[in-house]
């Protein structure tokens, strides 16, 4: 499976997340492109069976959660996604609010397929993506 991870790191939290979650998928034989937003392509991010969209969450402390602009730019930049399959995921100190059901509801808008949606505490993916990962062939 081609899969395509893109990410907004403002500390490298959400970076470090993202590459750790591309050698998961790796391990499992699949190919994988771990991007940050302002070095991905839309068009060539769009093409691949899995599409994987982070963001660090930014609110204040436990209301007004939301991924970054740049962040949901890129997602209605990915265009008609014809049910590819695709994952949203965020990593926060406090709390992440409603900020992954927004970003799964902006990819679903655009044809996508939503079939999971984590949360990091951290830069290590859990126990949660990590069974989404191994199941996926």
């Amino acid at each position: 499976m081609n899969i395509a991870i893109v990410y907004a790191s403002r500390t490298g939290t959400t970076a470090k997340a993202a590459e750790s979650m591309g050698k998961m998928f790796e391990e499992q034989g699949h190919q994988c492109r771990v991007q940050a937003v302002a070095d991905a392509d839309p068009a060539e991010v769009s093409q691949a069976d899995l599409i994987c969209i982070g963001s660090w969450t930014k609110g204040l402390y436990f209301i007004f959660q939301h991924a970054t602009r740049d962040t949901m730019r890129f997602i209605r930049q990915l265009g008609d996604l014809n049910r590819r399959l695709a994952v949203v995921f965020c990593t926060f100190k406090l709390a992440t609010g409603k900020m992954l059901p927004r970003m799964a509801k902006a990819l679903e808008a655009n044809g996508a397929e939503v079939v999971g949606q984590f949360q990091f505490r951290g830069a290590h993916p859990d126990d949660k993506f990590i069974s989404f990962a191994k199941s996926l062939l």
